[in-house]
């Protein structure tokens, strides 16, 4: 198929070269023109322009979108809208917050426009191991798309989940289970690292990775990181979130629904990056106020 693709970066510029491996015609545009530059390498059609791209593609038109959620994916897609027309396809892939997918769709349908969003989950190890893709939209459209997402993803690597928003949506609530165990693993880990028994960290990763029902891709990576730096020394303890653990807490809060694995993932993520916190300057002074424990200065 033919594919225009909106941003080349780490996760954009390795899922082009994956369609193009895979027989795809992909016409590339980022405002950077080292990325632009480094995707031509790579044999991918690179544009100039948004113009430019929708030029070099046949009717209908199939545009995917890879760029940071918020702003730039607005900003992109209202000016792709005004150059598109109907009976195109907009793919929305970026970390998208799935309200806002079903805030936009309507005044593209009323466009003629088709929109698709695509949860990508695969990370910058997707190019070789393919990206598991969790995809809303209209049944028609997706499976007339469905060369582009088999091609992207492993073995039954993806999933018309549901209408338009549910992409995100599973790609949300998945991103807040990561979130969970990623924090167990680093409790577990941490608690192992602080015993008396000398333990070989990444030896125990890789052993876990083999039947024990804590096996997983994370455990592969936290053995490779481990083997590489034991005590993980040139790493600073500073954990960001990209936003899809908040969303899946205030889904959570509407519905309802007890999530404190989740929750308290996150806010250990907060934690990490305070140092000297107000919050534990007070509990020092109150434990020096009411039992005259010593305080550090």
């Amino acid at each position: 198929m033919d594919v225009g693709l909106i941003g080349l970066g780490r996760m954009g510029g390795n899922m082009a070269t994956r369609l193009v491996r895979g027989g795809h015609r992909i016409v590339g545009f980022d405002p950077s023109s080292a990325a632009r530059q480094a995707a031509q390498t790579g044999g991918i059609e690179t544009a100039a322009s948004l113009r430019e791209l929708v030029t070099a593609l046949p009717i209908p038109r199939v545009v995917w979108i890879m760029v940071p959620a918020g702003e730039p994916t607005e900003i992109a897609l209202r000016d792709l809208a005004e150059l598109l027309a109907p009976g195109d396809t907009i793919v929305e892939g970026g970390n998208t917050h799935y309200k806002d997918d079903v805030r936009r769709a309507p005044g593209l349908v009323a466009r003629g426009l088709r929109y698709v969003d695509a949860g990508v989950s695969g990370g910058i190890w997707g190019l070789t191991e393919g990206y598991c893709l969790m995809v809303g939209g209209e049944r028609d459209v997706v499976q007339r798309l469905a060369p582009i997402f088999t091609t992207l993803a492993p073995p039954d690597g993806w999933l018309h989940v549901g209408p338009v928003g549910s992409g995100h949506y599973v790609k949300m609530i998945h991103n807040g289970i990561e979130y969970g165990l990623m924090q167990a693993y680093a409790e577990g880990f941490e608690l192992m690292s602080e015993s008396d028994y000398g333990l070989d960290l990444a030896a125990i990763a890789r052993l876990w990775n083999r039947g024990s029902v804590v096996r997983s891709w994370l455990l592969d990576l936290a053995a490779g990181a481990l083997s590489h730096d034991p005590k993980l020394a040139a790493i600073k303890g500073w954990v960001e979130d990209s936003g899809e653990g908040r969303w899946t807490i205030a889904d959570a809060v509407e519905k309802a629904v007890a999530a404190p694995v989740i929750t308290a993932s996150l806010y250990a993520r907060f934690r990490s990056r305070r140092e000297n916190s107000f919050a534990d300057r007070l509990l020092a002074a109150l434990r020096n106020a009411f039992g005259g424990h010593a305080v550090r200065r």
